[in-house]
């Protein structure tokens, strides 16, 4: 049902040509219906995958994806050692690019965005393929975006309780409530968290910042949110549970600790630009 509907959807919106419109208003009708059912005001939603060693659940994130409202679906595997890209073959994914060697996190979603506005896509969202974060909250986060309510979504894990609920270590837990505190009062702004790799962003925003200057390691999403905001776009978020378990990417306190650092240097560097004391490449507007 789930390869019918997108199958159809696809095939319909090729049906908008002056020579192919129906002729009858009961028929108008019907595709017309099929169209806004496919589509969400008309916009390209492209779902990226950075991917690293996510064979065992990279079927399992994909088989939720809601193909009745996305497009396209991006597999980055970023030098994996198993065999993520394989796997992303046999389950049907289109479009798969895999690093010759490791760019890190950040490299990975470099690619991702490239090749999303490359398919020109209207609404690009990061889902993490290790399962970690659930698919079925694509349409709400689209929903907002399509609608012009907000140019970027998060879902957070720490709205309401899904963070511990879900296998959160304590230090983490810990980590993110005040590496967030002291991130919104730096850059003055009010998020519930940072720290998600669940993220949408629309075409406007990634034409706009320079993300190709940021980190290749996980500072990288700090890096980008703080460049969304100096340039003026506003992020929402939503409350999204979460799953800890021995197959989900995670890292451990070492780099927690190294990327913690980062994301306060982030928030310095965020800061001092906006005083005027300094001027960063990441905050320089891309050009395209």
């Amino acid at each position: 049902m789930r390869t019918f509907r997108r199958l159809r959807c696809r095939a319909l919106r090729t049906v908008w040509q002056p020579a192919t419109i129906p002729t009858t208003i009961q028929t108008y009708f019907l595709y017309l219906h099929t169209y806004l059912i496919c589509m969400i005001n008309g916009k390209k939603i492209v779902v990226v995958l950075p991917a690293y060693n996510a064979a065992k659940t990279l079927k399992r994130t994909y088989d939720e994806i809601p193909f009745d409202i996305v497009d396209e679906v991006v597999l980055v595997d970023d030098h994996s050692k198993d065999n993520t890209s394989e796997v992303g073959k046999e389950i049907g994914i289109k479009h798969i690019i895999r690093h010759e060697q490791n760019k890190g996190y950040g490299g990975n979603q470099k690619t991702c965005y490239d090749k999303a506005l490359e398919l020109g896509a209207d609404i690009v969202i990061m889902l993490h393929p290790d399962y970690q974060y659930t698919p079925m909250l694509i349409p709400s986060m689209a929903y907002l975006m399509a609608q012009d309510l907000y140019p970027a979504v998060l879902g957070s894990r720490i709205l309401g309780k899904g963070a511990l609920k879900g296998g959160m270590p304590m230090y983490k837990y810990i980590f993110n409530r005040c590496l967030t505190l002291s991130q919104n009062i730096l850059i003055n702004q009010k998020l519930s968290e940072y720290h998600t790799g669940y993220r949408a962003f629309n075409a406007e925003i990634l034409k706009t910042i320079n993300y190709h200057a940021n980190s290749d390691d996980f500072v990288f999403d700090n890096q980008m949110l703080s460049q969304v905001f100096y340039a003026g776009f506003e992020i929402a978020e939503i409350t999204c549970p979460t799953k800890y378990f021995d197959d989900a990417s995670s890292i451990n306190f070492s780099r927690s600790t190294k990327y913690g650092l980062g994301v306060l240097g982030t928030s310095f560097i965020h800061l001092f630009n906006k005083m005027g004391l300094m001027k960063s490449e990441i905050y320089k507007k891309r050009s395209i």
